[in-house]
């Protein structure tokens, strides 16, 4: 199955209660063969209308964070833990997240096979790095995962919440974060040659 297809089964996705109030299966968008990959939690009501991850407020703070940062948004790879819209953009439920990460993200990363994962908040970091951890606690720290460098970021909500500038603040933090972020992008080597084309039947994550 190539990337194409899989967004195209899961367009027709009934795997979890989601869907029964979603508008638009938001399945992710960008560079295909992507070094970056940018996983935040779910899709919001603007991403839900257009069918898009991160267009709303949110996502073009993110756009200004990365261009700022000197990273196209056509360059990275853009996903969500779970594909359909929670009701009243609430987080993700367990059951939730377990069952779209296993049908689709753990898919979408073996496909793209990027260098390296940028979870956007607590919801999205939980998923590489366990249920208990505090994006507080986790942001700006570099980890591994499956052989994938992993780099935790305030998701972009939070900073229109927390919009001070002060020097300590989740913005100056972030401003930081991103500028570490590109400069290990930067340092990259290219990706190994590609293997396997298709995806397996089961999840490997």
């Amino acid at each position: 199955m190539t990337l194409e297809e899989l967004a195209a089964k899961a367009q027709a996705c009934t795997a979890c209660r989601l869907a029964e109030g979603r508008h638009t299966v938001v399945f992710g968008e960008g560079d295909p063969d992507a070094q970056l990959m940018i996983v935040g939690e779910g899709p919001g009501a603007d991403e839900d209308a257009q069918g898009r991850p991160f267009v709303g407020k949110a996502g073009q703070l993110l756009n200004r964070i990365l261009e700022a940062a000197g990273i196209p948004r056509e360059s990275v790879y853009i996903a969500n833990i779970v594909k359909c819209r929670p009701p009243g953009n609430r987080n993700p439920l367990p059951d939730e997240a377990k069952i779209c990460t296993g049908l689709w993200l753990s898919k979408q990363i073996e496909l793209i096979r990027p260098q390296i994962i940028a979870p956007l908040g607590s919801v999205a970091a939980q998923y590489f790095l366990g249920e208990k951890i505090s994006i507080t606690k986790v942001r700006g720290n570099w980890y591994e995962w499956h052989g994938i460098k992993i780099f935790p970021m305030f998701h972009p909500a939070y900073l229109l919440r927390n919009p001070s500038r002060a020097p300590g603040s989740p913005k100056a933090l972030t401003w930081r974060d991103i500028q570490e972020l590109k400069k290990t992008l930067d340092a990259l080597g290219p990706k190994p040659e590609r293997r396997i084309r298709t995806v397996t039947q089961e999840p490997l994550f």
